[in-house]
């Protein structure tokens, strides 16, 4: 892990498209801004754990649930 310090207004350059800026500090909190190309995505880590755990579920889903949900769908 690279292990950088900036101060207030400072930011940090990833390849030529990501730019990471540090906007506030309160405390122990470090706010920043992140300037990056519409495309990428960015999350918090808790959310990116919790978008890879639900593509971990969907992709463990049987034939069977498809084809009983497919089943379900055309019913009403």
């Amino acid at each position: 892990m690279l292990v950088l310090t900036r101060k207030l207004g400072e930011s940090i350059a990833i390849d030529d498209n990501i730019k990471i800026v540090v906007v506030q500090i309160k405390g122990k909190q470090v706010r920043l801004g992140i300037r990056a190309p519409k495309e990428t995505k960015i999350h918090r880590e808790e959310v990116y754990q919790a978008i890879q755990e639900q593509n971990q579920l969907a992709s463990r889903t049987s034939v069977d649930d498809i084809t009983n949900l497919n089943r379900e769908l055309h019913k009403k």
